[in-house]
């Protein structure tokens, strides 16, 4: 039997309980990783199957970290952002996500949109994860279909975010 969805947020429960800051968050990291490489757990959560852009697969009740499913169909990209008040985790199942990681030069302010300055460029590859802090700019850019799993420290749809830009 392979990584089963309660047992996987089981693990991030317990790392996140045991410690919500980077420590448990980077214990939740390679949790992911492991659903990410595990064949049975990505055929019955990311296969075929699969049909929305974002699909919610479980939502702690107690701490209120998300797991979504992610599937997105040819090219996208999206601006520099970063999530809020909270966190995330990306885990790239198939195809290939080019991220880039932005340094803020200038808060947003009046409504206008903050100011990065690009530092690096880096692929994520299947079965690879990252963990975005409070506060880490990136942006991701995908050239053809990819799936990948994201956990979020609250669901970040019900987050106000800012808007950043790049430097000119």
């Amino acid at each position: 039997m392979g990584y089963t969805l309660e047992q996987y947020a089981a693990d991030c429960h317990a790392a996140l309980a045991k410690d919500p800051g980077p420590a448990g968050r980077e214990l939740a990291r390679r949790y992911t990783e492991r659903a990410a490489s595990d064949p049975e757990f990505v055929a019955k959560h990311l296969g075929p199957s699969l049909d929305a852009e974002r699909k919610l697969i479980y939502r702690d009740p107690d701490l209120q970290f998300c797991i979504f499913a992610h599937l997105y169909k040819g090219a996208k990209g999206s601006a520099p952002h970063d999530h809020g008040p909270s966190w995330a985790i990306y885990c790239q199942v198939t195809g290939v996500t080019e991220m880039t990681d932005w340094r803020l030069v200038q808060k947003p302010e009046s409504g206008q949109p903050g100011k990065v300055e690009k530092v690096r460029t880096y692929d994520l590859k299947p079965g690879t994860a990252h963990l975005y802090n409070e506060g880490d700019l990136h942006s991701p850019r995908r050239t053809g279909d990819t799936r990948l799993i994201r956990i979020e420290g609250v669901e970040l749809a019900t987050v106000k975010r800012d808007k950043f830009e790049a430097a000119a």
